[in-house]
């Protein structure tokens, strides 16, 4: 969902799809005021949801426009999540690079005495490879992005338009092997 004008046409369409064929995800945005509405809707079918913060221009009525607001709303779906799944309710992927949260969603999931693979974490391809690895080691199921195909630049610079932060993300992880 590149944008929120596609929120409702693709949960519609991962709810027809989600009933025909399980092993099926969706990607949700911690930044749009909706997404723990949405959630709850979707909640009956077991999902596969991977949680990203978004990074899209939006009004303020429709997205958080500070990154600490996206942040609390990041961490408050990651728990209601990792709660369902405890009670096998649904899988849980969470898409970002931000420790504080992988922590808490780590020690979360460790008091809800989460087996291993009841949760995911996705990070992309080099970007704190030294923390994927650690998380790997320890038990925890991580997945590492990488963008192919011939429209892998395109959507690698949009990644770095939406946020300007991501410029320095990125440079900081070329240069801190």
């Amino acid at each position: 969902m590149e944008d929120s004008s596609y929120v409702d046409r693709t949960l519609d369409l991962y709810r027809r799809v989600k009933t025909k064929y399980q092993p099926v995800g969706l990607a949700m945005q911690a930044y749009l005021r909706r997404t723990p509405q949405d959630l709850e809707k979707l909640m009956d079918l077991k999902p596969i949801i991977r949680l990203v913060k978004g990074a899209y221009a939006e009004p303020a009525h429709i997205a958080f426009p500070v990154k600490k607001d996206v942040d609390l709303q990041y961490v408050a779906l990651t728990e209601r999540m990792l709660d369902a799944a405890s009670r096998g309710e649904m899988l849980p992927i969470l898409g970002t690079h931000d420790l504080s949260i992988v922590q808490f969603a780590v020690k979360r999931a460790a008091q809800l005495k989460l087996k291993p693979g009841a949760f995911e974490i996705h990070m992309l391809y080099g970007i704190r490879m030294q923390e994927q690895k650690r998380l790997a080691a320890e038990g925890h199921s991580v997945r590492c992005l990488i963008s192919y195909g011939a429209q892998w630049f395109p959507w690698y610079m949009r990644r770095l338009a939406e946020r300007p932060a991501n410029v320095w993300f990125v440079m900081q992880s070329m240069f801190m092997r």
